[in-house]
């Protein structure tokens, strides 16, 4: 039950783009974007724990990342780090691990889908 009370706290913060501690143009690219309604809940929580912990996203939430771009998923991961909620992660770790979600998205969404 605690893993779900953390994991709502860290949708909530995810889906309102980080913390306050933010810099200025993190919170302008994810304001611009309007992130909180491009991106459906679910779809945060696989992108949160496919970069902030162990998981996978599907393909689904792969699209909705995609489409919201590269610069807002940068600033998202950004902001999240600046959050004092995670000083104890690493960020180049993090960053890695942002990376890769996010070419593994592009992979998928750009892959041919099979014939029927």
């Amino acid at each position: 039950m605690a893993n779900l009370n953390v994991y709502s706290v860290l949708v909530v913060l995810f889906l309102t783009c980080g913390a306050v501690m933010a810099t200025k143009e993190n919170d302008q690219i994810i304001k611009e974007n309007n992130c909180e309604t491009k991106i459906c809940l679910p779809c945060v929580l696989e992108a949160f724990t496919s970069i902030f912990e162990t998981g996978n996203i599907s393909n689904k939430c792969c699209g909705e990342l995609v489409v919201l771009g590269k610069v807002w998923h940068s600033a998202l991961v950004k902001r999240t780090l600046e959050n004092p909620l995670f000083k104890d992660l690493t960020p180049a770790t993090i960053i890695a691990k942002s990376i890769q979600t996010w070419n593994n998205c592009l992979a998928l969404i750009d892959s041919p889908s099979p014939s029927a």
